[in-house]
């Protein structure tokens, strides 16, 4: 139930991939993308990412993921993520992080806070809150899985992204493994590989990016030092249409 439930956190913070420097008319169109998440054969969850534009000018990306199945009858994981954010001077800046984790054994409540004035960012877990000075263009931890999708379609090679993660700021690097058509759901897919370089770890992180689809994931495998492995993979997307 461990590994299990560690593919779930995956789950919920996946999707690799998120914006640095774009004007307004080079965001993706809005989405709603569906997934499953597999553990050695058999699906243990399932997971809604929508990425939608407010009234008030500003955006959301939003994740909720649910176990189902057999596994539903053991654990009852509900983890729902939410970023919200909007651009300014031409830089997207998050300004709220919510993560919430309900039916584990456990639950954990997150909200992240980013005051640009002030330059500082404030982290609250479970009722306790502290602050941390902000950096330039920080990410928060679902934010930053829009940009390689961006940075893709934008022909830039996704290299780094600082992002707030654990009340630090982390560093997180990828690579590109060049292209590879994978099958999937939506058919046969023409794919570009990324994959998370963690230096001094075992673990494993690789991203299958389709280009028809602005880049977005459409498969994620994470191993971890066990061995043990998760997979992620698209059942369905609508949206996706040219930005105006």
């Amino acid at each position: 139930m461990k590994i299990v439930n560690r593919g779930l956190k995956l789950a919920a913070a996946w999707l690799l991939c998120a914006f640095g420097h774009a004007a307004a008319a080079e965001l993706p169109g809005t989405f709603e993308a569906h997934y499953s998440l597999y553990r050695t054969g058999a699906k243990v969850a399932e997971m809604l990412r929508v990425f939608e534009r407010l009234d008030n000018g500003r955006y959301r990306y939003r994740s909720e993921t649910r176990t189902t199945g057999v596994f539903s009858l053991f654990r009852k994981d509900h983890v729902i993520e939410e970023s919200n954010w909007l651009f300014r001077n031409g830089e997207l800046r998050p300004l709220e992080y919510l993560y919430d984790h309900s039916g584990g054994k456990k639950d954990r409540n997150v909200a992240v806070t980013f005051d640009w004035d002030a330059q500082k960012i404030t982290n609250t877990v479970n009722g306790q809150s502290w602050r941390m000075p902000t950096e330039p263009k920080v990410m928060d931890k679902l934010l930053y899985q829009l940009a390689i999708m961006h940075d893709l379609k934008s022909g830039r090679a996704p290299l780094a992204y600082t992002v707030a993660d654990g009340g630090k700021i982390k560093t997180y690097d990828f690579e590109l493994l060049g292209n590879e058509i994978i099958s999937t759901p939506l058919g046969e897919l023409d794919t570009v590989k990324v994959s998370r370089v963690r230096k001094d770890s075992r673990r494993e992180t690789v991203f299958w990016c389709a280009e028809k689809l602005h880049f977005l994931p459409v498969r994620v495998e994470n191993i971890e030092t066990d061995g043990g492995k998760t997979t992620v993979v698209i059942d369905s997307v609508t949206g996706l249409d040219a930005a105006h």
